[in-house]
């Protein structure tokens, strides 16, 4: 019979349509056949892109904008936002408006072109995740900006325009509504039990032990009780942390295994899948928060959105979470 579940945070609703209910391998996933041509992100092609903002290199006398680079970060040559100017912010009448003000950047993962970002090891997955670091504590530092969203598109499926293996963040001089809710969610809940619901949440999955994807000493990666998606995961730290940026550097090398655990289990379920991940944290400069945890949020593209979700705000998910799970914690790695 179908379930109506409520995430627990934000109350939305999600449908598990178990009458639609599918195996890994009911779902089809196109392989893309390659754009081919020049691509503006492989080495060499360094002066077609904006100007870097960040790079690592092994070669100690790296140089900007030069070839010998591991990871590279440079801003978007089509922003959604621009970063110069001022917000300017107005009203009219019963609306509100400011000008586009923010900063967009792209992450490039890897020089090689073919490489992905499940294939990347967690010893090389690990430099991505301190670009985040990096750049949050960078953008953190002007006054406009008010959180920092960055985010993965693999697959053309899910948005990506791009076959170089690259993530993006983007910096806006408002919390988005997603992240609001989330905040709104947790300080609820402390309100009314002094306690941190992601705490309570991994609390009761490590007991139940149904959704549970993997673990090590300060991760855990879950399917969530209401997920939107078919396989979607979140990995969040076992211990309680609001802000990103506070990670050392034990944090960063466990959450590189994890993670690429958890993308290699899911390629192993469905190949070539593809997904977005998110990260969510605590707003820019924000002190620490005892309701909030911040986490991971990984989401295969495997369903459409339709009418009925567009109409309703509800997710309609032909898997229920505990299969999933068993499904993700089973695969061959």
């Amino acid at each position: 019979m179908p379930e109506l579940r409520k995430d627990p945070i934000i109350g939305r609703w999600i449908i598990i349509s178990t009458e639609r209910g599918k195996r890994p391998t009911d779902f089809i996933v196109e392989k893309s056949a390659g754009r081919g041509g020049f691509c503006p992100l492989c080495p060499g092609n360094e002066n077609t892109t904006p100007p870097e903002v960040l790079s690592y290199s092994n070669n100690n006398g790296h140089q900007a904008n030069k070839p010998d680079w591991e990871l590279r970060v440079v801003p978007n040559k089509y922003p959604a936002l621009i970063i110069e100017g001022n917000l300017n912010k107005e009203g009219n009448g019963l609306y509100d408006r400011m000008n586009g003000i923010g900063a967009h950047e792209v992450i490039i993962e890897t020089p090689d072109h073919h490489e992905s970002f499940t294939s990347l090891p967690p010893e090389r997955m690990i430099k991505v995740f301190l670009a985040y670091r990096d750049r949050l504590l960078d953008l953190a530092q002007d006054q406009r900006f008010r959180y920092v969203m960055v985010f993965k598109n693999f697959g053309a499926a899910a948005g990506a325009s791009l076959e170089h293996s690259h993530s993006q963040l983007i910096a806006l001089p408002i919390v988005p509504r997603m992240i609001s809710s989330e905040l709104e969610g947790g300080l609820s809940y402390y309100k009314y039990k002094e306690r941190c619901i992601f705490c309570d949440i991994i609390r009761q999955e490590i007991n139940q032990n149904q959704r549970v994807v993997a673990e090590n000493d300060l991760f855990i990666a879950i399917v969530p009780y209401a997920p939107r998606s078919p396989f979607e995961m979140w990995i969040l730290p076992k211990r309680h942390a609001s802000s990103y940026i506070v990670m050392d550097d034990d944090h960063f090398r466990a959450l590189s295994v994890i993670f690429s655990e958890c993308l290699r289990r899911l390629n192993t379920c469905i190949p070539n899948v593809p997904y977005n991940f998110v990260l969510h944290g605590a707003p820019l400069r924000s002190a620490p928060l005892d309701h909030f945890h911040w986490h991971f949020e990984i989401m295969p593209k495997l369903t459409t959105i339709a009418g009925f979700e567009w109409g309703s705000g509800f997710y309609i998910n032909p898997i229920p979470p505990e299969e999933a799970a068993q499904f993700l914690r089973d695969a061959t790695i």
